[in-house]
């Protein structure tokens, strides 16, 4: 939620900005061996202009409010007309206020700002370093790709990335025998069976399938797409290992598709009851999809996917690899609109899919932000950091001491190796000497040697002078990584002003919920107050109490007002097991005993339910023993709080049979009986799933459709609509009314949000008065 709203802050016209004038702090001085706190720099120096608005002492500049304006009103039809001018600068004063207020409570000071800001300052860096020439070879690159699908297999001899040169060696050399035979004519998928460290390829023989550009890592991508169909690659180096990779076949991609579905969820854990009962339900869904039913209807009625249903089961446009194969597979095998699948089942359920269209491919422009998106996430991007790296090698001056390295490699041990290395902090003069500089910042062997402290694991090589020169290797990138970060404000005034904006939009984010939003929830007596002065605010129209009983015929529905007439009808489901009763006894078998709370728990999730429970004997047993049992298991319920109302004791006949062990006959059984308009829905739908469909409530005018096309008294109404039919029974009408505080809850805490907030700023305004520069918002408005 607070990233969310963060988002939509820095997105909109109501997170404004303000200049912090904080000064640059100085560089730390560290002994040696610690490391050294990088100072960031001030910013570019901001050339004088007037003001634009005045806060009191307080004064923000035209240039920067002509800034934020322009970024989020530009696009606006009525951007720079006087109106929205004067508007945004009301919107930003007010911002403005509430930020220095923030300010002046300390809110910018408190741990948890320091580090959500900094969080969010990684997170708006990360586009200032990356090489954006390369980014864009990159994306272009994977949007030429994406005409085509390749068909590969592939061997692996895994290596990991930090292996030693003489392991690395090894694992190469392996591949290249294994390229060798395959060359000479030995079965590439029986090589991969037998020596591929893929764990699939013991049951795919090394077969991957179909892919396209952004589903594998870089350079397998990079080199299948780079081979002729039936060639055998070199091998591959990738963060697994080495690859030999066949191309099987090339195919123009099968595009993206649109299609609509029908779902009826059936999920891992579900009883084999519920499982059944999908598959039926989305089998009689297809049939009558057959016989000619509206899909739309039919997917509002019975889809289970919350997220399509009321739009008809559509789902947004996918290509290869972007959903389950099994869902994909059916989606492609379509191709004439309004043709429809055969129920078939996914790990989220049993669906039925309707094609919808084909979709026209994306222009370059049209996919570039997906495709720019996508690629900063690929293993691509390590490509775009190797050139960005060597950029800002140059552009900030480092120089390397390789001979310092070398008396550092000689500190090496096996400890190194196997992740226990400890720095001698004996030796000083090693520790200060330098080993690279950054502009006129020196990183000595202390620091280095405490970044590897850190920074250490075990390593697959077992030479430490090799080990050690990765992590220095690792260390220099970082530290010019660090060092280019600390320094992003003084050379680009975009992202000064976008870290300017979430800094006081998360100090705005922070005081709101203090001032506004949790004090709205928290402060019932303030809500009540405000709810008793604004009552006329809130209230009823004419409702309408009703049930509504949907039937596929007028069978059903005969059945429905049948039932309904008896009060009570049994229930089949939820099923309650007998409980056993030893010979002449009346209190039930042990084993049985706990069957009681079944009974319990049912009747506590649903207080329409009522129970018969019914007393059997055998003919050898007293008469009267029946009774005795089944008010001893009565007795039992409402001792563990079941309302003696939901409970009926029957004495049933002797029923001894021939067929039947006599104990059989000696127990009690739970005859469900139900009431309620749903209890009576899962009756008739044990005979299908879509048989009746009860909607019951309170509803205005324009809620249900049934309901509207009645007269609005009370009395039943028999609707025919889409060959199905609705009764509704109109209970009660209401007249208009006023709500209560809990009818009117949601609307009411916004509302007094609302008003919360505009005491804030009032105060606000009032302790620092606001005027604008008429002369500069002239200057800003465009006739």
């Amino acid at each position: 939620m607070r990233k969310r709203y963060l988002a939509l802050l820095v997105a909109t016209s109501t997170i404004l900005t303000l200049p912090l004038a904080a000064q640059p702090k100085r560089k730390a001085v560290t002994k040696p061996g610690k490391a050294t706190t990088v100072a960031a720099p001030a910013p570019k120096p901001v050339l004088a202009d007037a003001p634009i608005i005045m806060l009191g002492k307080a004064m923000v500049p035209s240039s920067e409010f002509a800034y934020v304006y322009k970024k989020n009103n530009e696009k606006a039809s009525d951007a720079y007309t006087e109106k929205s001018v004067r508007e945004y600068l009301e919107l930003y004063a007010n911002f403005k206020l509430k930020v220095m207020d923030a300010q002046r409570l300390g809110e910018d000071t408190l741990t948890s700002y320091v580090k959500e800001l900094e969080t969010y300052r990684k997170q708006l860096a990360q586009p200032y370093l990356t090489e954006k020439s390369v980014t864009d070879k990159l994306i272009k690159e994977a949007f030429a790709r994406q005409n085509e699908e390749v068909n590969a297999s592939h061997i692996l001899i895994t290596c990991g990335p930090d292996a030693d040169r003489q392991d690395t060696l090894k694992a190469y050399n392996k591949a290249m025998d294994l390229r060798k035979r395959v060359l000479a004519g030995e079965s590439f998928e029986a090589l991969a069976k037998a020596n591929s460290n893929d764990p699939s390829a013991k049951e795919n023989n090394g077969k991957l399938g179909y892919f396209t550009s952004l589903q594998m890592v870089y350079p397998f991508e990079d080199a299948a797409y780079k081979l002729g169909v039936g060639k055998v690659s070199m091998p591959v180096r990738t963060r697994f290992g080495y690859h030999l990779i066949k191309v099987n076949d090339r195919r123009t991609s099968r595009g993206q598709v649109k299609v609509a579905h029908i779902m009826i969820q059936s999920r891992e854990g579900m009883t084999e009851t519920e499982s059944q009962e999908a598959a039926k339900k989305i089998n009689e869904i297809h049939d009558r999809l057959v016989k000619g039913e509206d899909w739309k209807t039919l997917c509002s009625q019975f889809s289970d996917d919350a997220n399509s249903k009321e739009k008809g089961g559509e789902l947004p446009p996918f290509g290869t690899g972007q959903l389950i194969p099994e869902f994909e597979d059916v989606a492609f095998g379509l191709s004439k609109p309004g043709e429809f699948s055969k129920p078939f089942q996914t790990s989220f359920g049993w669906h039925v899919v309707k094609f919808i269209e084909r979709i026209k491919a994306k222009t370059y422009e049209e996919a570039e932000p997906d495709l720019k998106q996508r690629v900063s996430r690929d293993s691509r991007s390590e490509l775009n950091q190797t050139v960005f790296l060597a950029k800002i090698r140059k552009e900030n001056n480092l120089v390397e001491f390789p001979a310092i390295l070398k008396l550092a490699q000689a500190k090496a041990d096996t400890n190194l190796v196997s992740g226990n290395f400890k720095a001698d902090k004996a030796d000083k003069d090693l520790a200060a000497k330098v080993m690279f500089r950054i502009q006129d910042q020196n990183y000595n062997v202390g620091q280095f040697f405490s970044y590897v402290v850190g920074a250490q694991a075990k390593k697959e090589s077992n030479d430490p002078a090799f080990v050690l020169e990765q992590y220095y290797k690792n260390f220099v990138n970082k530290s010019l990584l660090e060092y280019e970060e600390a320094h992003l404000e003084g050379k680009h005034e975009d992202y000064r002003m976008l870290l300017k904006e979430y800094k006081e939009g998360i100090l705005l984010f922070a005081l709101m919920d203090k001032k506004v939003w949790s004090k709205a929830l928290e402060d019932t007596a303030g809500l009540r107050t405000y709810f008793n002065a604004n009552r006329g605010k809130y209230q009823w129209t004419k409702r309408t109490k009703a049930v509504v009983y949907n039937a596929e015929n007028q069978k059903v529905l005969d059945e429905v007002k049948t039932k309904l007439a008896g009060k009570y009808f049994s229930v089949s489901e939820p099923k309650q097991e007998p409980m056993m009763f030893d010979k002449n006894a009346v209190a039930p078998v042990k084993t049985s005993a706990n069957r009681l709370q079944m009974v319990v728990d049912m009747l506590k999730r649903d207080p329409s339910l009522k129970v018969e429970i019914v007393g059997q004997i055998d003919a050898k047993e007293k008469s009267g023993l029946g009774r005795k049992r089944a008010l001893a298991v009565m007795d039992s319920l409402i001792r563990r709080g079941v309302k003696g109302e939901q409970l009926v004791a029957v004495d049933a006949a002797k029923t001894l049979s021939t067929a039947t062990k006599p104990e059989d006959n000696q127990k009690v059984t739970f005859r469900v009986l139900g009431s309620s308009p749903k209890a009576l829905e899962r009756v008739m739908n044990a005979n299908g799933p879509l048989t009746l469909k009860v909607t019951e409530g309170m509803f205005q005018q324009g809620e249900n459709a049934d309901v509207d096309k009645t007269k609005w008294t009370p009395g039943d109404y028999q609707i025919e609509d889409k060959g199905r039919i609705s009764w509704v029974r109109v209970l009660a009408i209401e007249a208009p009314r006023a709500k209560t505080l809990d009818e009117a809850r949601g609307p009411a805490v916004s509302d007094y949000q609302n008003y919360l907030e505009k005491e804030w700023v009032d105060s606000l305004r009032k302790a620092s008065p606001v005027s604008y520069n008429e002369d500069e918002v002239k200057k800003l408005v465009k006739k």
